[in-house]
């Protein structure tokens, strides 16, 4: 079965974060959305840890160790780039000023309920974070991540069965195999990217889903 790999996910957000966005990029694969921006766009990346104007990742060797994001991962600093205090940080998020945020999930239902911060596992450190302030602060919240667990489980679910991160939070979904836009009648498959068609992503997913691809699904 064809499936993107982290990369190529990273690379399709990427596509659809517009010019002059304010953007965060959660801890973990969506970071790797940096690195798939379009350079000609003026596109404003955030960190959590007190840094607006972050660039892709450096070039191997040349590595700053006192410029990193909130998952500690060395970035670069774009022209203009500042940094700012802790507090400052989060009063840009709580304060509805980020126009996306890109997070990774545990599980997402179809109501647009985000759980990523814990599985209830008995050796999870249980810790959420900013993603909470993300979730209910960001203008719009895109989840990026693998349709399935390594289980074999999908990952969308009619209620989460982790504890929720920020409910009815989330707008689209990126996965491997397709992208789906939390819509109140329920989620919509927006694009196609694997082998596979409608009817075996239904399976695999789990839940009920609206075919909206129409011209949209993937070569």
């Amino acid at each position: 079965m064809k499936r993107l790999n982290r990369d190529e996910m990273a690379q399709r957000v990427a596509q659809d974060i517009p010019e002059g966005a304010y953007v965060n990029l959660g801890i973990g694969v969506p970071t790797l959305v940096a690195n798939h921006l379009d350079p000609s766009k003026e596109i404003f990346l955030h960190s959590e840890n007190g840094l607006l104007g972050m660039g892709p990742a450096p070039v191997p060797g040349q590595e700053d160790d006192e410029l990193i994001n909130a998952g500690k991962q060395h970035v670069t600093l774009l022209t203009g780039g500042a940094f700012f205090h802790h507090a400052d940080s989060f009063a840009m998020m709580r304060g509805g000023h980020l126009d996306y945020c890109v997070l990774g999930a545990f599980q997402v239902s179809v109501k647009g309920d985000l759980a990523n911060w814990h599985t209830g596992a008995p050796d999870a450190i249980p810790a959420v974070g900013g993603a909470m302030d993300l979730a209910l602060g960001a203008k719009q919240v895109f989840v990026m991540m693998e349709l399935l667990t390594k289980q074999g489980e999908s990952k969308l679910v009619s209620e989460c069965s982790y504890p929720v991160t920020g409910v009815g939070c989330v707008g689209r979904i990126y996965t491997d195999l397709a992208a789906f836009d939390v819509t109140p009648e329920g989620l919509a498959v927006r694009e196609i990217y694997s082998d596979i068609d409608f009817d075996a992503l239904q399976k695999l997913a789990g839940v009920p889903l609206i075919d909206a691809t129409q011209n949209r699904r993937a070569a």
